[in-house]
């Protein structure tokens, strides 16, 4: 289709070789000698950009901008002047112009001002098809290598950024990538559970899981004189991160941007327990077996965190720590944090935000949520909304300004689901979706290549509810259901988002530190 050009000049007949040169590039050219003509041909036709010559005799350049742009507000106006004076460009760019250019122009300098205008997008959109086509094969390729943990963090990354970038084109790519990142995930499933027993137990030489991030991170930041705001928001994914940093660019300043791993299952009861405690879940269950809930109780599951960390804190001889804790459900619940936190000014606040994971269990829950989150691009927006508008972000910017630094990190993300998997336990097996516990627990054995089954809960730090239980682990996008009720039950939970299990984007999660610009 091709694109309508009105240009205003009075000068009209040195237009003709322009007509000429760009009606050879598939453009239709109108023009206008004069401010009243071109306001009577705006009113009948929605041009979809206009070139303005400045000066004019009569109605001048300024003049019919304006009243264009009250008959065409997002009209996109190009003013052409010999005039370069200062103050003209600031009367020209107050009343809304897209570009201007000095003359004399050239064709080619016409050319690439209706490139930058009107044919961004495809431009951005084509660039975007070779460069992805491109990484893609090298993607591939690096999936089916044997990769560290730096390199799968490293794949991590590439791959959510490029969801973020191609969720903003309509490039038809989506599925492609969709395609590798199911590939990545399947690759990081047999890498998670080729190691995980040994990361368990050699907490020296393994990457940075739940229970290291105060070891590893905190404490040292405490010890060079830090005060610290340690955000910890549920069920928040890397992707979410990056549009919630890029939010924040403009006030904070990000001076550590790294990853690490949740334990398993990838689920608040065990990842959060585990952060606050320093502990696996079996050493918790084991040294404080009041602190531990049982898998039913799923009011209580996180209702020790306090408890937890002072533990911590007087296992490793740091008795004189002093924190604040709170826990945000509410706007009130905000304003009452940072009035403690101001009162204190501990060195350590611990704020955990649970919206994300309240969200993501509404959109299961509630119909008009699931429509609002049906996908990651729509899931991430709601998120980031919320974020723009709920206080958070003001209260980080009051501690970054009483010398806080901000630590941004979660517990667990989540993970689409769509492959229900059937599974028989007896009562007292857990609820969750996206892992079992349980005596006997039984399922096809042509499904087990999408499970991670732990016979010896021990082995990985994991408490057995029984002498006899054991785990089942989902990976990918699977998720168990039982047979009874079974096309309900799916109907029900599929193509929701949940966590439990193991994929990159529940296991492999963001741990960033902020200060204030």
């Amino acid at each position: 289709m091709k694109q309508d050009i009105l240009w205003i000049d009075d000068e009209v007949e040195l237009l003709k070789p322009y007509t000429i040169f760009l009606a050879e590039k598939g453009y239709e050219v109108s023009t206008c000698s004069n401010g009243p003509d071109a306001i009577q041909m705006v009113t009948e036709h929605n041009y979809d950009i206009i070139f303005l010559d400045e000066n004019m005799p009569g109605m001048s350049g300024i003049e019919t901008l304006s009243a264009i742009l009250r008959i065409r507000p997002d009209a996109l106006v190009v003013m052409i002047t010999k005039n370069e004076e200062e103050n003209l460009m600031d009367l020209a760019l107050g009343h809304r112009i897209a570009d201007y250019l000095i003359k004399p122009v050239n064709p080619n300098q016409i050319l690439m001002t209706l490139k930058k205008h009107l044919h961004k997008k495809e431009i951005v959109s084509a660039q975007t098809i070779e460069r992805f086509q491109s990484e893609f094969r090298q993607l591939s390729t690096e999936i089916s290598e044997h990769l560290s943990i730096d390199e799968w963090y490293d794949l991590h990354r590439r791959l959510a950024r490029w969801d973020l970038q191609l969720a903003e084109q309509d490039t038809g790519l989506h599925e492609m990538l969709h395609s590798l990142m199911d590939e990545a995930d399947n690759a990081f499933r047999k890498y998670v559970t080729a190691n995980y027993e040994g990361w368990i137990k050699d907490s020296n030489n393994r990457p940075m899981l739940s229970m290291d991030i105060f070891r590893k991170k905190i404490f040292p930041m405490l010890d060079n004189g830090q005060k610290i705001l340690f955000i910890v928001i549920d069920n928040f994914r890397y992707d979410q991160w990056c549009l919630l940093q890029k939010m924040l660019s403009d006030t904070f300043e990000t001076v550590n941007d790294d990853l690490y791993l949740s334990i398993l299952p990838s689920a608040t009861q065990y990842a959060r327990n585990a952060i606050f405690s320093g502990l696996t879940p079996l050493q918790i269950s084991q040294m404080f077996p009041g602190l531990w809930v049982d898998e039913g109780d799923e009011e209580s599951k996180n209702m020790h965190e306090v408890e937890l960390l002072r533990t911590q804190l007087d296992r490793f001889r740091r008795h004189d720590t002093f924190f604040t804790y709170s826990k945000i459900m509410s706007a009130n619940s905000l304003d009452k944090a940072y009035a403690e936190m101001k009162r204190c000014t501990a060195p350590l606040s611990v704020l955990v935000v649970n919206f994300v994971d309240m969200l993501s269990h509404a959109s299961t829950d509630n119909s008009m949520i699931r429509e609002l989150a049906a996908d990651e691009a729509a899931f991430r927006s709601i998120t980031i909304d919320w974020f723009r508008h709920s206080g958070i972000i003001d209260l980080m910017q009051k501690m970054g300004k009483l010398g806080y630094r901000i630590v941004i990190t979660t517990d667990h993300g989540m993970t689409h689901i769509d492959k229900p998997i059937k599974v028989i336990g007896d009562r007292n097996t857990s609820v969750s979706l996206r892992y079992k516990v349980g005596k006997s627990l039984n399922m096809d054995k042509r499904d087990m290549k999408d499970v991670y089954e732990i016979k010896r809960p021990d082995s990985v730090g994991l408490p057995s509810p029984n002498i006899s239980s054991s785990y089942l682990i989902a990976t990918g996008h699977s998720f168990f259901a039982y047979p009874n009720n079974y096309n309900h039950y799916v109907s029900y939970y599929k193509d929701t988002f949940q966590h439990g299990g193991i994929s990159m984007n529940e296991m492999i999660i963001p741990l960033s530190e902020i200060i204030l610009k």
